[in-house]
């Protein structure tokens, strides 16, 4: 398996193969967070016009949103696993914009299969990509950012079969002036509690394949290959 590690959009518009987008902090972790608490799937687009446009349309749905990693004025859900877990989510859709992950998603052009990671579903993404045996799997970091490097870093030794220190890989993340900035709970519509859910590594054990609309991506949870 020939393996590419690449970055952001421009990234996302040179994969091939089955892709793998990896957003760490936090949109593909609250992704996972809302299937694990009941959601039917999610949606998942660049804009937020979009997004309200897709909600209006949606009986029941529920939006997360946000932009340059800042809450969105009338929105009530930011880009945040602790909202998400608090949220009554049960058969209801989640839709999704976000500044990297979703929008990341939205320009990968070409792809045999894709799916949304991040560490939460780490293992299982890995388990997913090696139960179809890809001539090619490309590994995208929705920013240059250490947690998305680090989680890809993760999935790519788990399917040589030698997973390395996450904890190790992390370290750049928590000497950041992000991370002291997130851990101080002073960030708007970031929770501290957003690192520690964000970070806890293979805590679910389904992966999230995606499939492209002409509106949006829905992004789903699959169960454990057997």
């Amino acid at each position: 398996m020939e393996i590419v590690h690449l970055t952001g959009i421009e990234g996302a518009r040179q994969a091939k193969g089955t892709v793998v987008v990896i957003d760490v902090l936090r949109s593909f972790t609250v992704s996972a967070y809302a299937l694990a608490g009941g959601a039917k799937e999610c949606l998942l687009v660049p804009t937020v016009a979009q997004a309200r446009a897709l909600q209006a349309r949606i009986s029941g749905s529920l939006l997360c949103a946000e932009e340059d990693a800042l809450p969105v004025e009338g929105i009530p859900i930011s880009n945040s696993p602790t909202q998400i877990k608090a949220a009554a989510l049960t058969g209801r859709v989640l839709i999704q914009r976000s500044s990297a992950g979703t929008t990341v998603m939205a320009a990968v052009e070409s792809a045999v299969e894709i799916y949304a990671a991040s560490l939460v579903v780490a293992r299982a993404t890995a388990n997913a990509c090696l139960a179809t045996r890809p001539r090619v799997l490309t590994l995208i970091a929705s920013a240059d950012h250490p947690e998305d490097h680090a989680c890809a870093r993760y999935i790519e030794g788990l399917l040589h079969g030698d997973p390395p220190d996450i904890d190790q890989l992390l370290q750049p993340l928590r000497d950041s002036e992000r991370y002291a900035r997130a851990i101080s709970g002073k960030w708007p519509g970031f929770p501290s509690s957003d690192l520690e859910l964000s970070l806890a590594t293979d805590r679910f054990d389904f992966a999230m394949p995606v499939t492209r609309h002409a509106e949006y991506q829905r992004l789903t949870a699959s169960a454990p290959p057997t």
